[in-house]
Formats: C-alpha cells, structure tokens, sequence
C-alpha cells in the first residue's frame, strides 16, 4: 500500500536461535498486614453463607494466584491467617471482596510489616506525592508532621496549586486519606508509593479517645441511646441487635466505657409533663470498612459480614479483658 514502508521479517522479530530473557519486573514488598479469621462473635452465620475456616483458606489461595504482592502466612491458631499486602487500601480491596462473596470474617488491626537489617529494626517507608491548592498547604504539612513525615520537595507553580513530596513511615499513613480529604475540602490529591527501608521511627500519635463497650446482648433501646450520646458519638441505632464486647460508639475519654446499651425506661403509674418528653437522638456514624481499620486499637477488631461491619473487642468477655490489661500492665 502507498505510504506504507516496507520492512523485512528479519527487522522486526527477534533471532528464534538466540532468545534473549525478558526484564524482571520488580514487585514492591508489602508495608503492612493484618490477622483475618472466621467470625467468632455470637451474631456469626446470619448474613453470610461462606462461614468456616476452609473455605476462606482456598479463597485467599485462589487470591494468590493473581495477587502477586499477597502474602499469606499462618499464625498461632488453625482458624486465622496473617495477610501481607501493600498497604491499607489493597488489604481493605481484598476484604470488600470476600464480604461481597458471601463471606463473614474478623479482621484485626493493621499493623506494620518489619524487618531485621544490620541488627537493626527497620520498617518500610513511603514515597507520597501530594497535590493541594495553596490554602491548604499549612493544614497538610500539619498533619504529616503528626505523622513524622519528611518533606523532600515542594513546588508551587503559580496556578494555585502546589505539590509536595514527603518520605512517611508506611504506618504513618493508616487513616491518612480520610483526615487528608477532611482538611483539603476533598480537593487534594494524594498517592503513595513504596520508596525504602529505614530504622525504626519511635511511636506515633494514635486515637486519643477510648471505645463505648456493650456489657450485654439484646436490642439497643431509644433509652439507652440518650444516655450514651452524652459520652460521644455512636455507632449504633434502636434496634440494632448488640453482644457483649461489641463497640457501640466512641467515648469523648481516652479510656475504655463498659455502656449498658440495651437498657428500658422503667415503668410506672407515675406521670409528670416533662418525664413524657420525645428523646431527640443524634444520628449515628456510620462506619465504612475503610474507617473502621483506622478506628481499631490493638485489642480491637472489625467483624465484617455481608450487610454489616461492625467494630469489637478480640477478648468479648469483659472479665477477660480486666485480665489482660491487668497482665500488659504488669509487663
């Protein structure tokens, strides 16, 4: 055809007798993991169909297959696994996955993944590249300073905006996105990548208020929502079925509140103009999957079935968990 050079076989494919390999393509290791398990709490098998601890074994092999950067080791107990990712939005990728599939699992808190160079702890650090209008530029350099994040690099190219390159701690950057959007409007644009392995930063700000903490299984009652809405914010409404050791919102407090939230209003033949008043209830925080792995402290976790996502403490019992703080103080 006119216009169109011609060009010989030999040109265009490579020397079948001498075959060169192709490149190895680099896989970034994973930053951080989290502990999954079949659903241990009183509430299991009543969304999902996918409940035992085969069945979420095979799928995380079959996850394998595709997912090069996953990682699956075993644990102390039979019926739960350590999950290896890059990073806290493919590990909650994977978990939205399952949840859509028919699965119930419990997911434990995501937790940096380490490693020993020169007899030293090191732990992997990020590449993040930000992009900000320039009024929000204060506000972000706040909250990764929080975070111990280094800025590298910062250019304003006169169009108002402005970006910023940070080298962070992988860890630093569990529930970064959700507070970045909240202090950029929804504007900012932020992406991560992993960069390199560094010694150890020290300890980071966490949550600084504690968890309101059912001390019994029953429906939750208007009542007992008007009493608990004074401590903080719930995570709950009337009627939703709760079990001891279940969250059911987050205490004002730094410490931990054993709430009884299945509590009547008593009844009596007495009746007063102000005693008959409607309760006004706060709407409730509604919880993504997303939110909830930020909320989680180390003795907590998230029970994700197929229509609910619900946070709890690992040890459900509440003489246990005196137990168990008792012996983390003493150690």
């Amino acid at each position: 055809m006119a216009g169109i050079p011609e060009v010989t076989i030999g040109e265009t494919l490579a020397d079948p007798e001498n075959p060169k390999p192709l490149p190895l393509i680099a896989v970034d290791e994973p930053s951080l993991s989290v502990t999954v398990g079949i659903n241990t709490s009183p509430l299991a098998g009543q969304d999902g169909t996918k409940l035992t601890a085969r069945q979420i074994l095979n799928r995380l092999d079959a996850e394998m297959v595709g997912n090069v950067s996953l990682r699956i080791l075993e644990t102390e107990r039979p019926d739960s696994w350590e999950v290896q990712g890059r990073g806290e939005l493919a590990l909650a990728i994977l978990v939205e996955q399952l949840r859509r599939e028919g699965f119930e699992l419990t997911v434990g808190q995501p937790k940096v993944v380490t490693r020993e160079i020169d007899g030293k702890v090191n732990e992997p650090v990020d590449s993040l590249t930000i992009d900000v209008p320039e009024e929000f530029v204060g506000a972000v350099t706040q909250l990764l300073a929080n975070r111990k994040g280094r800025m590298a690099e910062m250019g304003n190219h006169g169009t108002g905006w402005v970006r910023m390159e940070y080298l962070v701690p992988a860890r630093g950057l569990i529930g970064f996105r959700t507070e970045f959007l909240t202090e950029t409007r929804g504007t900012g644009i932020a992406h991560s990548v992993f960069d390199r392995w560094e010694p150890w930063f020290g300890e980071l700000r966490t949550r600084q208020s504690g968890s309101l903490v059912s001390d019994r299984s029953g429906p939750v009652t208007g009542h007992a929502c008007s009493a608990m809405q004074e401590r903080g914010v719930l995570f709950v409404d009337p009627g939703e079925v709760v079990y001891e050791g279940m969250i059911v919102g987050e205490n004002s407090r730094s410490e931990d509140m054993d709430v009884n939230a299945v509590r009547e209003k008593k009844l009596t033949n007495m009746r007063t103009s102000s005693s008959d008043e409607i309760v006004k209830l706060v709407p409730k925080k509604a919880l993504s999957l997303d939110q909830a792995f930020e909320f989680l402290r180390s003795d907590e976790a998230v029970e994700v079935t197929p229509n609910h996502v619900r946070l709890r403490k690992v040890t459900l019992d509440q003489v246990g968990r005196v137990k168990e703080s008792r012996k983390a103080n003493k150690s």
